[in-house]
């Protein structure tokens, strides 16, 4: 009886820690493939705040948010 309940509680434990890891690895994953920022939305916040846009500024921009994800892995 008590081996039954040692053994629900560990394959509990074992289910979370593996579903969080789990998760962790596909968010990793999924914001790599697809990043929450892109050009489009960099050109909208620069026009919002009252600065034109050029493509030289939001390739340097784009690039410099790359290079900070990187760094942060």
């Amino acid at each position: 009886m008590y081996m039954f309940i040692f053994g629900l509680i560990i394959g509990a434990l074992a289910g979370v820690i593996g579903g969080f890891y789990g998760a962790r690895a596909y968010m990793k994953k999924y914001f790599q493939d697809n990043p929450p920022v892109n050009e489009d939305m960099l050109r909208t916040m620069m026009l919002s705040m009252g600065a034109k846009p050029s493509e030289k500024k939001l390739n340097q921009m784009m690039q410099q948010m790359k290079t900070s994800q990187k760094k942060a892995k």
